[in-house]
């Protein structure tokens, strides 16, 4: 089942090309530009699961971190190292093995050192988690 999910990826997204060992292990992700924001997408699968079926709080608390660290990374050229600093989540609902979720992140204060995001994560019209997010750009 885990091989035709991955193949099975909404039209418009690609495959993120994200720097890091990590997050080529967690994944995979993808991405796609809109007119506000670059979405963060993500299928969950066997590996995402845990002992209660449904995907682990990591990897949506991941998927929150990549989408809002994402949207700072690409505000400034020449890409600047984006660390996280604090992530706030606020987990309201289960996703479930085969869920498409997309993650979406918006600045509401850029500094020269700081920035400050919020984003949400959803399957379809349900919103499975909200977070804030406080980076550090180097």
């Amino acid at each position: 089942m885990t091989d035709s999910l991955e193949h099975d990826i909404p039209e418009g997204f690609k495959p993120a090309q994200f720097k890091g060992k990590y997050l080529g292990h967690v994944g995979p992700y993808f991405t796609k530009r809109t007119e506000d924001t670059i979405l963060v997408g993500l299928r969950i699968m066997d590996h995402h699961i845990n002992y209660v079926d449904i995907a682990h709080g990591g990897v949506l608390t991941t998927l929150a971190d990549v989408a809002l660290s994402f949207q700072v990374y690409l505000s400034k050229t020449p890409n600047p190292a984006v660390t996280t600093v604090n992530l706030s989540t606020n987990f309201l609902g289960p996703a479930k093995l085969g869920d498409w979720l997309e993650a979406d992140g918006y600045i509401d204060r850029l500094g020269k050192r700081l920035a400050y995001v919020h984003g949400s994560i959803r399957s379809g019209e349900r919103i499975l988690m909200t977070s804030t997010g406080v980076f550090n750009i180097t």
